[in-house]
């Protein structure tokens, strides 16, 4: 049996709170909520922190709702809130299409939209997503409060912007006229993408006013294909292009070889869920 190192349990109640316990326990602490990925790797010993400092009793960065032009989503909200909350959906399908392939409902009810986040990980669906929907996150810190651009956040592999004692406390995504659509591809259901992609597209004038691509597992810089977002902007919405921005997209994205696929595979997906991605979006 796997068991984690001996650690000291700290339950926190607001976000003052749990920024007093960080900096009083350092940095061999750790914050935890859904724990789903920091207890499997405490438990093989990959993590091993000192303190656990718990956060699932700080309402403040709970709950999902909009607030002046903003849909504001708390970075303790669970995976299954998020899919239950019909104002999401309604304004944003991309964000309900993730949460409908992210794991199982068991994972869904228990993980937390912010803990996905802040793992960084490269094959994580919520990276790419609010980097397509260019959100803003929201940084608790014993200097105060500051914001970060989602596409700033992630800094490579399992790494963020973050700072020791720092706190994600929400996810801000301006409300406006757009479509959405997240297309993944994996070896079984709830497993993590062999490849995926959103995008988010704002049309006027039958011309693309802004685009937001973002791929999951594809080796691309920031989960975000910007070069093909800047080939569409400005133009109209229609499949030739899709097909190219497509084509940009693959080419400039970096997968890796794994269990999942080799390079050329992955890369061909990334080709291919980016135009129909872009399809189903404005379709």
């Amino acid at each position: 049996m796997q068991v984690p190192a001996s650690f000291q349990y700290r339950k926190a109640t607001s976000v003052e709170d749990a920024l007093t316990l960080l900096r009083a326990y350092g940095p061999e602490s750790a914050v935890i909520a859904g724990g789903h990925s920091l207890l499997p790797m405490m438990k093989l010993r990959l993590a091993h922190p000192e303190a656990l400092i718990d956060i699932n009793d700080v309402d403040e960065i709970a709950g999902i709702r909009v607030e002046d032009g903003e849909l504001v989503i708390g970075a303790l909200a669970r995976h299954a809130d998020l899919l239950a909350c019909a104002e999401a959906g309604e304004h944003f399908p991309i964000l309900h299409d993730a949460e409908r392939v992210i794991a199982d409902p068991v994972v869904r009810n228990r993980g937390t939209v912010g803990g996905s986040l802040c793992q960084a990980d490269p094959s994580e669906d919520l990276s790419a997503v609010f980097a397509a929907l260019r959100a803003t996150l929201v940084v608790h810190g014993p200097q105060g409060t500051r914001t970060v651009p989602a596409r700033e956040f992630f800094v490579g592999p399992y790494q963020t912007v973050l700072e020791q004692g720092e706190l994600l406390g929400e996810i801000r995504v301006p409300l406006r006229e757009s479509a959405s659509a997240y297309l993944k591809v994996d070896r079984r259901a709830g497993d993590w993408a062999v490849g995926a992609v959103g995008a988010v597209v704002s049309v006027a004038d039958d011309v693309i006013e802004e685009i937001g691509i973002g791929l999951t597992a594809l080796g691309a810089e920031r989960f975000v294909a910007a070069e093909a977002e800047d080939f569409l902007r400005g133009g109209p919405p229609d499949g030739d292009r899709f097909v190219e921005a497509g084509r940009i997209a693959a080419a400039r994205c970096r997968p890796t070889a794994d269990q999942r696929g080799p390079v050329d595979y992955k890369r061909h997906l990334a080709g291919e869920l980016t135009t129909r991605a872009l399809c189903r979006a404005v379709g």
